[in-house]
């Protein structure tokens, strides 16, 4: 299966985004991701984006916005704790402000990830 790029547009948006937020960006499997503490919170595969959530959060979205689906971005390997936001609701600032900061919150309250180092 090839992956298709992230449009510039979404990339930018990312980076805008997060501008704000104490967090670092890493590049995963060639897409840009956003990190609090070592988690992954925030990021884009090919021409989504997708955001961590806890999963009262979860259900409250999917229940409020049917186009948001869990994150799978390989057929049968659902990443948990992400879904994936249609661009009609990332593009409408008020509201994708207040699941982003949902996601901030949430994952800074996760454990520190430690980096794993090769031997």
């Amino acid at each position: 299966m090839k992956w298709k790029k992230a449009p510039e547009e979404l990339v930018a948006f990312l980076t805008d985004a997060v501008k704000d937020i104490d967090c670092e960006y890493r590049s995963m499997f060639g897409y840009p991701a956003y990190f609090i503490n070592g988690n992954m919170f925030l990021g884009a595969f090919q021409d989504l984006l997708f955001l961590r959530l806890s999963e009262n959060d979860r259900e409250r979205i999917i229940k409020l916005q049917p186009d948001v689906k869990p994150f799978e971005p390989m057929p049968g390997r659902v990443m948990k704790e992400y879904v994936v936001l249609p661009v009609s609701l990332y593009t409408t600032e008020e509201s994708f402000h207040e699941w982003l900061q949902k996601s901030v919150r949430y994952t800074s309250s996760l454990p520190l990830k430690k980096k794993i180092i090769p031997k």
